[in-house]
């Protein structure tokens, strides 16, 4: 069914899963360790990919800040310090947004050091991804064929396949039996001083904000001109989205939330083309926050890793595959230096490194060619 530009089919329904595999594991740590309330988590979460949806007509992924969201889960951060850090980073990416700093930003960012990103996300989804498929190496290769023959089809999608086939293995393994029925649970105001703001910021907000940048508006705004070259959505326009979002939601129970290359490819790999992807994940998300968020973590725990893991090792694939037209020297020595540091530290610290060599190999050849021009 099409209504507009928004598609409503099985293709966009499996695009839906295609970042699942990031999304699962920090929903869980954050229901589970932290106590955020699922019902404000998942609500807020679907009213945002809807919105994003409607606002931007192709997918875009809502994922949870993974620094930040890491840095609280190991912490055991209580619910009202991640509530404050979500407003926290909202207040800084609006202020980003509407002075233009996120535009220059970009503009100083060369395509190897975006590009480097890019493959440091494949690389890291593919280290991810074996923890989740030591749950079941022949699973996996299941998994794999299945998304090899049947990731374009339009009758039975891979991701569908996979998600119906993950239900029946938690059927026989006896943890659908543990799921309680429908029971109507509505998000509420949330409370945290002003104090945890500031607190949250010092913690972690400031290390993310460089991760943010990279992957979540640069990264993604060059891959939605990959994937969709007749839309343009500047760095600006998604700097802005992330902090209105982030303003906002967590007042009632969101978490900290942006977008993600990583996740947007995900969803094209698994099929998503319109904004009607969005729209359909938001409201699986509110019908399992309002009716079943007392049994969100059973659901989120008891599906098979290998699935997941399997997912998460197509989609590393499909992203390097933007790392092969750099070709000049100057382009692939800063990609690598970017991998390496992203690898060793983290995705910040491999930015400003990639950044670095650039301009330092960019001002050495500048130097060679007056000399030779002498």
């Amino acid at each position: 069914m099409k209504i507009g530009q928004y598609r409503f089919n099985l293709q966009e329904l499996a695009g839906a899963t295609g970042d699942y595999g990031t999304l699962l594991p920090l929903a869980i740590g954050y229901i589970v360790v932290c106590g955020l309330d699922p019902s404000g988590f998942l609500v807020m979460m679907g009213i945002a990919t809807i919105a994003t949806g409607i606002y931007y007509k192709i997918p875009m992924p809502i994922e949870p800040m993974k620094a930040l969201a890491v840095f609280a889960i190991a912490s055991g951060w209580q619910p009202s310090l991640i509530y404050a850090s979500g407003i926290g980073m909202g207040i800084i990416w609006l202020i980003i947004g509407v002075t233009g700093l996120m535009s220059w930003f970009s503009r100083i960012t060369p395509k190897s050091v975006v590009q480097g990103i890019q493959a440091s996300l494949a690389l890291l989804l593919a280290i991810e991804a074996l923890r989740f498929i030591q749950e079941g190496w022949i699973l996996t290769i299941i998994s794999i064929i299945i998304i090899l023959f049947f990731r374009s089809n339009k009758y039975a999608p891979a991701a569908i396949i996979l998600l119906i086939m993950g239900i029946i293995i938690m059927f026989f393994q006896g943890a659908l039996l543990t799921i309680g029925g429908p029971q109507l649970t509505l998000p509420y105001l949330v409370s945290f001083s002003i104090s945890e703001i500031w607190e949250s910021i010092v913690a972690v907000g400031f290390a993310q904000i460089p991760l943010t940048a990279t992957n979540a508006v640069i990264a993604t705004a060059y891959l939605i001109k990959q994937y969709f070259p007749e839309t343009t959505i500047p760095e600006k326009k998604i700097a802005l989205n992330i902090g209105i979002m982030n303003i906002t939601l967590p007042l009632f129970g969101g978490m900290p939330l942006c977008h993600g290359a990583g996740g947007l490819a995900g969803q094209y790999y698994f099929g998503a083309r319109t904004g009607g992807t969005n729209i359909m994940e938001g409201i699986i998300y509110i019908i399992l926050g309002l009716f079943f968020s007392s049994s969100i973590v059973i659901l989120f725990n008891g599906f098979p890793g290998a699935i997941i893991g399997a997912m998460m090792i197509m989609v590393s694939v499909g992203l390097l595959k933007f790392t092969r037209d750099l070709k000049a020297e100057i382009s692939v020595i800063p990609l690598f230096i970017t991998v390496i540091g992203s690898l060793i530290a983290n995705m910040a610290a491999g930015f400003i490194a990639g950044l670095l060599s650039h301009y330092i190999i960019k001002r050495l050849m500048e130097k060679n060619n007056s000399k030779s021009d002498d």
